[in-house]
């Protein structure tokens, strides 16, 4: 069965200026895909090329079998949900949302229905004759999602829809999203340069970095197998251990080495901040020794930044209620091999 979206060697670029080197991408129908990566690395203009509003320089974009790539939007099954909402503040919410319908020239009968069952799913069906002035943050974005919806798109795209909410806001509006993702069932490719908030809505991720896909997986895999040290640093907090590799064998600063399939060369040791236990109590394959600098207290895990021959900044995260460790104590860390990853420099 092939992907409901299809993206073949597609690129952008405004004179010498590359936006988007080329790229093949496949998605399946019901994925909630996050584009993810910082400003400027391209992640809109990747989904504007998806949605018809930029053209691609090169490359191929098929939806649902079909060759859209010079098709403008409003002839793609797509619909997008834009940062700032762009409501009209002069019509009412349900106006809003049958805006598309009645462009389209759905019967009045058919776009009452379909915007009541729109209003309903964002939980908004009380708010149809409400002016936008009147709505909250929250609520413009539902309405927004609301009249994306309302056109029954085979793929709805969202540019950063959660920036403009503060903290509270943004979470409840994420669960908004899952939940609406699981009810009908839809395929959603959002762009984010918010790692939390790719990885708690998203079953797949796209890293990019300066206009190249860098890394393309599961939340979990993407956390877990970092392929860069980019992505290592991007996604998460990540402790890097300097190491030399000769034969198969890795040996860092202190002289701890282990075994590992890698090029001949300087390497970094990455290992998440949790990974590391301090003290070391026994099962770990690699050891050193580390003076606690700091230790801050987070409610759920106390975080240590601690210092030793293999770096200067170690994080460690813990969520041990064992007695405090003293700042200035000499301490030993230590992790295992297999919640480790090796990275070229």
């Amino acid at each position: 069965m092939s992907a409901l979206v299809q993206l073949r060697r597609v690129s952008k670029a405004y004179g010498v200026v590359k936006a988007v080197e080329p790229l093949d991408i496949e998605i399946q129908a019901g994925e909630f895909m996050a584009i993810l990566g910082p400003s400027g690395c391209g992640k809109t203009t990747l989904l504007r090329m998806i949605g018809g509003f930029i053209q691609p320089s090169t490359g191929e974009i098929i939806l649902d079998g079909v060759d859209v790539t010079r098709l403008g939007p409003e002839r793609r099954p797509t619909n997008m949900v834009f940062q700032g909402y762009g409501l009209f503040p002069h019509m009412s919410v349900a106006q809003n949302v049958s805006y598309g319908l009645r462009l389209a020239q759905v019967s009045l009968p058919e776009r009452k229905r379909r915007v009541e069952e729109a209003l309903a799913l964002v939980h908004l069906e009380d708010f149809g004759e409400r002016r936008i002035e009147q709505l909250s943050g929250g609520q413009r974005q539902r309405v927004a999602l609301a009249r994306a919806l309302v056109m029954r798109p085979k793929v709805l795209l969202l540019d950063e829809p959660l920036a403009a909410l503060d903290l509270k806001l943004r979470r409840a509006m994420q669960e908004e999203f899952r939940r609406i993702h699981a009810l009908i069932g839809g395929t959603f490719i959002f762009v984010t340069h918010d790692q939390e908030e790719a990885m708690s809505l998203a079953t797949r991720i796209c890293v990019m970095d300066r206009a190249r896909v860098v890394q393309d997986g599961t939340p979990e895999e993407i956390y877990r197998r970092p392929a860069t040290r980019f992505v290592s640093r991007f996604i998460g907090e990540a402790n890097f251990f300097h190491g030399v590799a000769q034969s198969n064998v890795v040996t860092l600063r202190n002289g701890a080495s282990f075994s590992a399939k890698v090029n001949d060369g300087e390497v970094d040791c990455v290992v998440r901040p949790e990974d590391i236990c301090l003290p070391d109590q026994g099962g770990c394959d690699i050891r050193a020794e580390a003076i606690v600098e700091n230790v801050t207290f987070l409610g759920h895990h106390r975080q240590y930044r601690l210092s030793s021959v293999l770096g200067d900044d170690i994080i460690v995260s813990s969520r041990d209620r064992s007695p405090d460790i003293d700042v200035g104590s000499t301490v030993t860390i230590g992790w295992r091999v297999a919640d480790q990853r090796i990275v070229s420099q």
